[in-house]
């Protein structure tokens, strides 16, 4: 086990993705979406934090089993994507490519079964990094792993394992690697009543982090999440649906145990037709 790895145990009431992190916002965000009949779909996004403000534009076309995205941002940044769906039954492949950052690009394929998924990645360049990640299991019980290797020095850039156990009222994860990997969590009679605990230790620093949090439908408009970790880390949501399908999401964190520092805070605005 090397000292860089992280270890996790994540203790949850059914699955759920990302309690712990997705609307947790440290920036100001804007964006508006559009939806044509020809099946192309246009974000606009703006990106406040701090002093520095950034912006991209970006468009998908899906048609029958392909789509095709293209991104351009404020940093004269291009990125465009292909997905085609069952060249080869029940798989997916996926193409990047990124300008001016060449290197960057990526041809991914990845691969379902019932009980099985596989996926592999190479690099678009002349010294190509290659990844790779398996899963096997049931709905009651999963197992993966992911690595990547580096073809210039011959090593293992990442390593990753993990097994879920799942019941009809809860979910068990543990997680060892460089990455702690998904959350799993759920509770209570809907999906937004939820709660989750998490226990992290790095081995570089010989820490050990435990984090709860929980989210609540106020209405079937209105959503709060929370979060609480042992340093005194409390973390804060209220994402309300203004209209149909467009959510404003206010986040806030501070330090219970440096009251006198100035708490973050952040603010989403999405709007979709």
């Amino acid at each position: 086990m090397s000292k860089d790895q992280d270890c996790s145990l994540i203790l949850a009431r059914k699955p759920k993705v990302d309690l712990l992190t997705k609307d947790y916002l440290s920036d100001h965000k804007f964006s508006v979406s559009t939806y044509s009949e020809s099946g192309v779909a246009l974000t606009t996004t703006t990106v406040k934090k701090g002093g520095y403000s950034s912006g991209d534009v970006a468009a998908q076309y899906v048609y029958k089993n392909t789509s095709a995205d293209l991104k351009v941002d404020t940093e004269s940044n291009i990125s465009a994507t292909l997905t085609v769906a069952n060249i080869v039954p029940s798989s997916k492949t996926i193409a990047t490519l990124k300008y001016p950052n060449y290197e960057s690009g990526k041809l991914e394929v990845q691969y379902f079964h019932p009980h099985a998924s596989l996926t592999a990645a190479v690099g678009l360049n002349n010294a190509p990094p290659l990844d790779f990640s398996v899963t096997l299991g049931t709905p009651t019980f999963a197992l993966g792993a992911e690595a990547g290797y580096e073809t210039t020095s011959g090593k293992l850039t990442k390593y990753t394992a993990g097994i879920t156990v799942t019941k009809p009222d809860a979910c068990a994860s543990v997680i060892l690697g460089h990455t702690k990997g998904i959350i799993h969590t759920f509770h209570g009679p809907v999906e937004e009543d939820c709660g989750c605990g998490e226990i992290t230790r790095r081995f570089s620093t010989n820490q050990n982090t435990f984090t709860v949090g929980g989210s609540y439908a106020i209405d079937n408009l209105t959503l709060v999440k929370l979060k609480l970790n042992n340093h005194g880390t409390l973390g804060a949501v209220l994402q309300h649906e203004v209209i149909k399908k467009s959510l404003v999401t206010i986040s806030s964190e501070f330090d219970t145990k440096a009251l006198d520092r100035t708490p973050k805070f952040g603010v989403s605005l999405a709007l979709k037709p």
